[in-house]
């Protein structure tokens, strides 16, 4: 499609019009791209349609461009798909895993990304988090940027107080494994037992003594904060997430105070009832606490430090903040205050709010352990996975039919909390979540699957030569015009930090593609067709593995 586009483009600019407005019609028939001209009107003293007329009478179709011919008033261009088809199926066979890909740009995006509390459990919650991070990493890397993967978490505050207090206090015997799960336990008996204020006292001088310091007491937070990561980089391994840098709140709280401090000497902050805060009445944002009047650091100042520390570290052109939209007022507050503190570093910075996964009964509250446990989900969903695995595909062995499984399983969980656009809540339902139907990932992977069992039927190792123009159908061209807008979604879905672009693209190619194979023959055709209709399999197969590595989803080649 981007050649189409160029040769559009050029047409375009010999007649001194602006290429930019180009459309892409709602139908096929209408043809591939379209020129508005309803901003000539005016200039010209003509109706859209008669300057319509004039533009697609000078011009000549010639080679990528079948036809261009004016509609109402629009110049409508048409691509030779004979030619056109050609290109594309050639590229994604020789290009493959980079069919798609854009140049390297030599700019750097940091995606800070998962946030998991220590001493908590990893939830629903986290998931989508993490499979839309890792999406958007890989999504902008494709693109040709150097994404940054960064972790900031919370390890240290009244949450981890909490945890500390049931561990001194419940009586609870500690498991000899999975003590990282075990710990978010404790921290939501813990939290129950929080109703009570001699409890809760308790738990503040804790959290007091914790910020001092306190030798026994920081003794037992440091063994217990690397059973959390432990518990948590055995469930980045299910993401395929590595992060480049862990960031944790302990490194930055300590500087937090003091950098305070300096913007309250400076008159930069001021002082309210003790504590140290920006003013942001005058930007409609209200009182941006950052020190409370018992000299505990709040997030606010933490991200203070922790944008300068992302800043000296790596240097990105663009810091994005992958967080829940109940910290949208949070992230306002904090961008205008590094406006006024450090503005190079404000400028960079950029939150992608995401709408939060809650139960059909309502939000979920990890202290109230009211949460869908990640383990649980996943085993669950694996359970279901093997049964239907087995039941398509008997003869696979155990091995095969357990791996298979657990891939199905993982993509089903990542694309839910993906394929809509971020901004949206998901209420997660367990029946609609272990759906193997519709638009889940098991389809996107068995159309992959299919594509594979295609092209091992034929027996053909190598296509080499085909000829494109007997893909005459309108089915065959559907897919290759798809197939063909595959480089241009990705990098809409990098420019927009929006994955579920991408998993809409691959959802709406592979019900192309089915109804493609369900009404035209591949394998039971004369050769030369076959073996054009081959090279078209094999791009879709090219394309759906790309699409799914993006989403961080296996595309296995046999389900």
């Amino acid at each position: 499609m981007q050649i189409l586009i160029k040769e559009v483009e050029r047409l375009l600019k010999r007649q001194g019009l602006d290429a930019s407005l180009l459309e892409k019609p709602p139908r096929p028939e209408m043809g591939d791209l379209a020129f508005p001209c309803f901003s000539l009107a005016k200039a010209r003293k003509k109706s859209p349609v008669e300057i319509a007329g004039e533009i697609s009478n000078k011009m000549k179709p010639g080679g990528s461009i079948r036809k261009i011919e004016a509609t109402g008033p629009y110049v409508n261009f048409y691509a030779d798909w004979g030619r056109l088809g050609s290109l594309v199926l050639k590229e994604a066979a020789v290009k493959k895993e980079k069919y798609g890909s854009g140049s390297r740009l030599k700019k750097t995006v940091m995606v800070e990304f998962a946030h998991p509390n220590t001493h908590k459990a990893f939830h629903i919650g986290h998931v989508r988090n993490i499979t839309l991070g890792e999406s958007l990493s890989r999504v902008l890397d494709f693109s040709g940027y150097d994404a940054v993967r960064v972790n900031y978490q919370g390890d240290i505050g009244p949450h981890v107080a909490r945890c500390l207090w049931g561990l001194l206090n419940l009586g609870i015997r500690e498991p000899a494994k999975d003590r990282g799960r075990w710990l978010g336990e404790i921290y939501a008996k813990a939290s129950r037992k929080a109703t009570d204020p001699k409890v809760e006292e308790e738990m503040k001088q804790i959290n007091k003594d914790l910020y001092a310091g306190k030798k026994d007491l920081v003794a037992v937070w440091k063994k217990t904060r690397k059973w959390s990561l432990d518990y948590f980089n055995d469930i980045y391994r299910d993401f395929w997430v590595k992060f480049d840098r862990l960031y944790f709140e302990s490194q930055v709280e300590a500087e937090g105070i003091r950098l305070a401090k300096r913007l309250l000497d400076k008159g930069i902050a001021e002082l309210s009832d003790g504590a140290i805060v920006m003013n942001l009445e005058k930007h409609g944002l209200g009182v941006y606490i950052l020190v409370t009047q018992d000299g505990t650091p709040l997030y606010s100042v933490k991200d203070f430090v922790l944008a300068g520390l992302q800043e000296k570290d790596y240097g990105p052109g663009r810091i994005i903040h992958v967080v829940g939209s109940e910290q949208e007022l949070h992230f306002r507050q904090l961008f205008r205050s590094l406006e006024i503190t450090n503005p190079t570093v404000a400028k960079k910075e950029y939150h992608l709010s995401y709408g939060l996964v809650n139960l059909p009964s309502g939000k979920m509250k990890s202290r109230e352990g009211q949460v869908i446990l990640y383990e649980d989900l996943k085993e669950k969903l694996i359970k279901l996975a093997l049964k239907l695995t087995k039941k398509k595909n008997p003869k696979l062995s155990k091995k095969d039919l357990e791996k298979t499984a657990r891939i199905v399983a993982l993509g089903a969980l990542k694309y839910d909390m993906i394929k809509v656009s971020p901004e949206k809540t998901i209420i997660f339902d367990w029946d609609r979540a272990l759906s193997f139907e519709g638009n889940n990932a098991p389809y996107l992977q068995y159309t992959h699957a299919r594509c594979c069992s295609i092209v091992r039927k034929s027996g053909i190792r190598a296509i080499g030569k085909f000829n494109a123009s007997l893909l005459k159908e309108e089915k065959e061209i559907a897919v290759i015009r798809k197939i063909s807008e595959f480089p241009e979604i990705v990098a809409k879905s990098a420019r927009e930090l929006r994955p579920h672009v991408v998993a809409s693209y691959t959802y709406e190619l592979c019900d192309m593609f089915n109804e493609f194979y369900q009404f035209v023959p591949v394998l039971k055709t004369e050769k030369e067709t076959m073996l054009a209709r081959l090279a078209l399999v094999g791009a879709v197969q090219v394309t759906l593995r790309n699409a799914l590595n993006l989403l961080g989803i296996d595309a296995p080649g046999r389900m």
